[in-house]
């Protein structure tokens, strides 16, 4: 039978999850380390066999050690569970032809409420049945606080709002001493706030060996609509970090063009870094980056300058929104407004309204009007650039507020504007491809914080205040940008 196919394969958005490609199956399984002569293995969400079967390849082809293999799959949907049956008779054959006894369970449950019930009753205790090696493309949805999810997961410890990071942090738990896990995820867990209580659990339980990155969204789920960056990983259940990871990358899993770099794991997360980010540099450049930017001398406290999201959540104050301006209005700010490194306000006959009302309600959410640089927080996947800036000038607007919308960071000054020249440093800076590369080797989505902002390192306040001196206008294009900053920062 042909596991996978192009009828079969897809986006099954009640679950959230993507059947994966034979051919990054196979890559996955080609991962495992040497495994015990008695092995257990976990298939968690294991749709219609794919990754088993790969595993089971894998082993029957390259683990002569082994001599039983005991397979265990979850699997909710009624209509698959028939296929993955006869996927895993045909992993019986292969064994048998191996000279590998074994043996398969499928569990039609959901794997977090049985994973709760088994690992609240002892079953997995340490000397239980736990799992050597798992395998997993876990589902990637967004679970509300009021999920029974969420509620057997929080029951258990992991606290987490999203379905793909609550299956890894359950395997970790299935895992003995020394288990092996292979899983292909959306990279978003590497950064950001949401996702901190699972990076500190995680990387507590688990020490990453390989990390392998795509170069395109499209090539590792040709058949489905991917929005989010995927990343494959090797980790160990150990208490303590190796110290060194292999980062890998290619456009595809076919292992053509793939580059290697052994990546010290103090690389990858820093050491005392509270927020526990995962950097990635998939390459030299990435890597170089990285390195640039973390010898840059100052911190945002350091600058006298924070950032923050903005204030104005339109949908809460929609009877104060304004298609356009008017009197008693301020000019309220959107990342459409953004053109060519300058905010252009008013946008007339633009999807976004372009003023907002100053009363009672709206002024604690509006800002003194002044000189701003801001950045989109979230870039659609088309964008070239990570981190997208543009400075919003007093000029722009009128009267003494201005309203920054909520999908939008700004930098300020205790909650004023900034100095022009440092204004235009500082926006240089964050356009630069340096940055970009620093964020592209940790950041996997298209969305950046204000905490990723605020943990970035910056050049110094003279060295800033230099480079926006030399900006003779704001639509430089990017060789000219990146010209600028290697005269002031490397020159």
């Amino acid at each position: 039978m042909k596991v996978n196919s192009s009828e079969g394969r897809g986006y099954r958005s009640q679950m959230g999850q993507f059947f994966t490609p034979a051919a990054t199956a196979e890559f996955m399984a080609s991962l495992f380390g040497p495994l015990p002569h008695e092995t257990r293995l976990l298939d968690a969400g294991a749709g219609e066999g794919a990754l088993s079967l790969a595993a089971v390849r894998e082993i029957c082809r390259n683990h002569p050690q082994v001599r039983r293999l005991i397979l265990v799959a979850y699997e909710l949907d009624p209509g698959v569970v028939p296929v993955l049956r006869a996927t895993l008779a045909e992993c019986g054959e292969l064994c048998r032809d191996a000279g590998i006894a074994f043996s398969f369970e499928v569990i039609d449950r959901c794997f977090i409420a049985h994973s709760r019930e088994a690992l609240e009753g002892g079953l997995f205790a340490e000397g239980g049945p736990g799992f050597h090696a798992a395998i997993v493309n876990p589902p990637y949805r967004k679970i509300t606080t009021a999920s029974r999810e969420r509620r057997d997961l929080s029951a258990l410890g992991i606290e987490t709002s999203n379905l793909y990071t609550g299956f890894l942090a359950l395997i970790a738990k299935h895992l003995l001493p020394g288990g092996q896990l292979v899983a292909i995820t959306p990279r978003s867990f590497c950064n950001g706030p949401y996702f901190k209580p699972f990076r500190k659990l995680f990387l507590e339980a688990m020490a990453l060996a390989r990390i392998h990155v795509f170069e395109s969204r499209r090539e590792t789920f040709k058949g489905d609509k991917v929005l989010q960056e995927t990343v494959i990983f090797h980790a160990i259940a150990a208490r303590s970090p190796g110290a060194i990871v292999c980062v890998t990358s290619s456009l595809g899993v076919d292992g053509v063009s793939m580059t290697c770099a052994e990546v010290p794991f103090s690389e990858i997360v820093h050491p005392g870094d509270p927020h526990r980010f995962i950097h990635i540099p998939s390459g030299d450049r990435h890597l170089a980056a990285r390195l640039r930017v973390a010898s840059l001398p100052a911190t945002l406290d350091q600058l006298g300058l924070s950032v923050s999201t903005g204030p104005v959540v339109d949908f809460r104050l929609r009877t104060a929104i304004r298609r356009d301006p008017e009197a008693g209005a301020a000019p309220l700010v959107y990342a459409s407004h953004f053109n060519g490194g300058t905010v252009h306000w008013p946008r007339p006959g633009g999807r976004k309204p372009n003023a907002i009302l100053v009363n009672d309600e709206t002024r604690k959410w509006l800002v003194p009007a002044g000189r701003y640089v801001l950045t989109k927080r979230f870039t659609s996947k088309e964008e070239r650039r990570r981190l997208v800036a543009s400075v919003f000038d007093p000029s722009e607007g009128s009267g003494d507020l201005v309203g920054f919308e909520n999908h939008l960071n700004y930098f300020h000054a205790g909650g004023h504007g900034l100095e022009r020249d440092l204004a235009l440093g500082l926006f240089a800076y964050l356009n630069g491809t340096l940055v970009d590369d620093y964020f592209r080797s940790f950041s996997g989505h298209t969305q950046v914080n204000a905490t990723d902002l605020r943990k970035l390192p910056y050049p110094d306040c003279l060295t800033l205040k230099k480079i926006g001196s030399d900006m003779v206008r704001l639509d430089l294009d990017q060789a000219q940008i990146d010209a600028l900053l290697e005269r002031h920062l490397h020159g």
